[in-house]
């Protein structure tokens, strides 16, 4: 399976963080590519995405998304698989703590997007998120805070990596079942 990892990054937290993510995937894998460097529909040759996007101040989505936010809407991720990972700040921002992230969210739901590697929101503080599920014990996608849990992040993405790897393998066993 080839993966695309699609990121935005203004502080280059969430472009590491993109490296992070490769690396916990065998070589040649995972392509990475800077939103700011390409068009979108660029990622549709993908057999799945994983998307990366910060949380600005009061809940913007960060600049080079906001820069292509109208084209989500132009391109099709029907059949597509797609993972999800934000930036936040849950304690300078805790009212819009990973909003990007929910709304990024909602956005590849709306294009018929499949979305695995939802993150459980226990052990952050914050006290609103409109990336929470419906039952609000997990955000849509792994939830990364470089200003107050840099030292949680590097063992949440190996673990989310490998919830990746295990729900990517059920589905593929799935498919080949069904």
């Amino acid at each position: 399976m080839n993966i695309g990892l699609v990121y935005g990054s203004t502080t280059c937290y969430t472009e590491i963080a993109a490296e992070k993510i490769q690396a916990q995937f065998p070589e040649n894998t995972v392509t990475l590519m800077n939103l700011k460097d390409m068009k979108l529909a660029e990622c549709l040759s993908f057999d799945m995405l994983i998307f990366g996007i910060s949380t600005w101040d009061y809940g913007e989505i960060q600049e080079d998304w906001e820069s292509q936010w109208n084209d989500i809407a132009d391109i099709s991720l029907e059949g597509k698989i797609v993972a999800l990972y934000g930036m936040g700040d849950q304690i300078g921002y805790t009212e819009w703590f990973q909003d990007a992230l929910g709304m990024l969210h909602e956005q590849v739901i709306a294009q018929g997007g499949y979305v695995i590697g939802f993150w459980p929101n226990e052990g952050y503080e914050f006290e609103a998120s409109k990336a929470l599920t419906e039952d609000g014990k997990h955000f849509v996608g792994l939830a990364l805070d470089e200003d107050n849990q840099y030292d949680l992040s590097d063992q949440r993405i190996t673990t989310w990596c490998q919830q990746l790897s295990d729900e990517i393998d059920e589905l593929l066993s799935d498919t080949d079942n069904g």
